[in-house]
């Protein structure tokens, strides 16, 4: 069940209702049967996947907090290392198996003997990548001691599987959600009130328009260059790869802004998940502010395990490589995502070395450095350094990513900004007419949260009421307008399902 469906603008509205009729000790249960319903939309049988990693979890928890309690260490290092193997076992055979099965069979072809084949064809479970670094988090936040395991089953499932961030984020922490979930139905528990419901729907109605009219629309100008790069000179590559950057920023980030926007209706706090990751000065800042809960969990159950920066310098260098490098293949079972993390790491080790460089020389540090133009002149490099690694992630393999990026230094047409090629890619003038002013739009809410650190909510929610509602009917119009959808609509999944 996608959010940008009618299955789901009937569905949620009946969960909330429900939900906040029902009996407070009946809340859980319901919003957990809501949940497996929605996800079971996706494919039934997948959910037996989600079930059993959600019971393996939660026994490990328990289990891990009884040894920890009667001063077992050895058999609780067991028990966690046990259980995580086992759900990340699920995780790489229905994502890495085919990948590694191709790759291996690679190698015999090379040493002259014959290939494996196939034994059958494995779908991706919707999710499965989210649920399963939640389960992993939540076993060693256990094991930590940095929370106490959850008894309920209920409250457990629900905490895994809680559908408005159950198919694609963002992967919440267990202090965060499961604390909410577990007041549910409590004595002096209250329900969500109308400035927190109002909030919430103003979010989901700014993650539909991110979605429906930015970006399914410019996706069709990237999909058209990229599934025909080769007929393409280096303005069509570079134009598509900027507006693949504006598409996955605003597909994903719509998706965490519904998801947040959905949860907030129920009574629930997610985090954010984006922060103006394009208005980054350092490839640094852009992880702190890009797929924040992915790279937070990144760094806290892999890098600072690994040693983190408190170690030798090749040392750190190579944790951070190494963190980025399983970051891409995370995101896809494919060598052009491991390069795009690679790449990403290598830039970052790159920038603290240069850092370190300048330190030592005892260059001064130049007050100029806060000044507008050096400060969009960091932005804009950043931004650039984005895009080209862009290239390796959006190409479907490491030939057209690299055919890609010969053609930009290679194959120069500059007239193309002149003679109206850039109209032929699959939007036409009154399309471009369309996309503009939502890009303004983009860039006006994107300047108020990277200047005041505000969403959209409580933005409007400091304004005088009729501007608030002239906000609220203007999206309303952009997206019955100009939304892509309709008879002939083929319903675009979001971007970060597939991964």
């Amino acid at each position: 069940m996608l959010f940008n469906s009618l299955s789901f603008l009937i569905f949620f509205p009946a969960a909330a209702a429900v939900y906040f009729i029902v009996p407070g000790k009946f809340k859980r249960l319901w919003l957990l049967a809501a949940s497996y319903y929605f996800y079971m939309c996706w494919n039934v049988k997948h959910v037996i996947l989600i079930v059993f990693s959600t019971a393996v979890s939660w026994m490990a928890g328990l289990l891990i907090q009884t040894f920890s309690d009667c001063g077992c260490p050895r058999v609780r290092k067991l028990t966690a290392a046990g259980s995580i193997f086992t759900i990340f076992s699920i995780l790489f055979f229905y994502k890495y198996f085919d990948f590694a099965m191709h790759n291996v069979s690679l190698l015999l072809i090379k040493a002259g003997l014959p290939a494996l084949e196939k034994p059958f064809d494995i779908a991706l479970p919707a999710g499965i990548s989210f649920y399963t670094f939640q389960t992993a988090g939540y076993i060693i936040d256990v094991y930590r001691k940095d929370i106490k395991a959850e008894k309920n089953l209920i409250t457990y499932a629900l905490f895994i599987s809680f559908f408005p961030q159950l198919v694609a984020g963002p992967i919440e922490r267990s202090k965060n959600l499961l604390g909410q979930i577990q007041k549910i139905g409590r004595p002096g528990a209250k329900l969500p009130g109308y400035n927190q419901t109002a909030n919430g729907l103003i979010l989901m109605l700014w993650g539909f328009f991110q979605k429906l009219v930015i970006a399914d629309r410019i996706a069709v100008l990237a999909d058209t260059v990229y599934d025909s790069w080769l007929t393409y000179g280096s303005v069509e590559i570079v134009f598509a790869t900027a507006a693949f950057s504006i598409q996955i920023y605003c597909d994903f980030a719509s998706y965490s802004i519904i998801a947040k926007g959905a949860a907030k209706v129920l009574g629930f706090e997610l985090m954010d998940n984006f922060n103006t990751p394009y208005f980054s000065r350092s490839m640094r800042e852009f992880w702190r502010r890009w797929h924040i809960s992915l790279s937070t969990w990144f760094k806290d159950y892999l890098y600072i395990p690994l040693g983190g920066s408190r170690c030798g310098k090749l040392r750190w260098h190579f944790n951070t490589v190494l963190t980025f490098l399983v970051s891409g293949l995370w995101h896809g079972a494919s060598w052009h995502y491991a390069v795009w993390g690679a790449v990403h790491g290598i830039l970052q080790v790159i920038e603290t070395e240069a850092e370190a460089f300048l330190r030592k020389t005892g260059k001064p540090k130049s007050g100029k450095q806060e000044t507008f133009s050096f400060r969009f002149g960091q932005t804009a490099r950043t931004y650039i350094l984005t895009l080209f690694t862009l290239i390796f992630f959006r190409a479907q393999s490491m030939s057209q990513a690299i055919g890609c990026i010969q053609i930009i230094f290679t194959k120069f047409n500059p007239w193309a900004f002149t003679d109206g090629t850039l109209y032929s890619l699959g939007l036409d003038i009154s399309e471009m007419n369309i996309l503009m002013p939502a890009l303004a739009v983009l860039l006006f809410v994107s300047l108020v949260k990277y200047i005041r650190n505000e969403n959209l909510d409580v933005f409007l929610s400091r304004q005088c009421l009729w501007f608030r509602w002239l906000v609220i009917a203007g999206l309303f119009a952009g997206i019955f307008l100009y939304g892509i959808y309709g008879p002939e609509y083929d319903e675009n999944q979001f971007l970060y399902f597939q991964f």
